[in-house]
């Protein structure tokens, strides 16, 4: 069965006779699944009134495990930005009281960024319905179609990784 990508090669193909059919079908498609992955993830988040950027960094602190907490130079480090931006990104949350700021008991000079109750119910009731948009795009494949898709994709990652910058 066809798809739109399947006439934009076609278009392409006959513009461009060198064009690789296979690799052009492959990356459109792969692109336009993270729209349409990104668009529901906003679209859920936007539920919550959350926008990529706080959810991201509550997630950070999430994935820390118990107390969720984190340096604000670790978070910075985890979301590959500078200190500056993340302090900005810090004050927004702790206004909105999803995360808080203390010094470490032990460094006094040391901050430490802490997720909230309220930070973390939100990321989990937010996380829950991202997770479901997922599953709901991935049950279009059987069992078997999962593990081959997870490997292949698992393969081109890691080829990515290999390479320079």
């Amino acid at each position: 069965m066809k798809d739109w990508v399947d006439d934009h090669v076609d278009l392409w193909s006959e513009e461009w006779p060198e064009l690789d059919r296979q690799v052009e079908g492959i990356a459109v498609r792969l692109q336009a699944l993270a729209r349409y992955l990104d668009r529901h993830r906003d679209a859920v988040l936007a539920k919550f009134g959350l926008q990529w950027w706080e959810f991201k960094t509550l997630h950070m602190l999430r994935r820390g495990g118990t107390p969720y907490q984190a340096t604000p130079g670790q978070l910075a480090k985890l979301l590959s930005m500078s200190p500056a931006a993340l302090t900005n990104r810090l004050d927004a949350l702790e206004r909105r009281g999803y995360v808080e700021r203390s010094h470490d008991r032990d460094d006094r000079r040391k901050v430490v960024a802490t997720l909230t109750p309220a930070g973390h119910e939100i990321w989990e009731r937010g996380v829950g319905q991202i997770q479901q948009v997922e599953e709901e795009l991935i049950h279009h494949l059987s069992s078997d179609d999962r593990i081959r898709v997870e490997a292949l994709l698992r393969r081109l990652l890691q080829a990515t990784e290999q390479q320079p910058g």
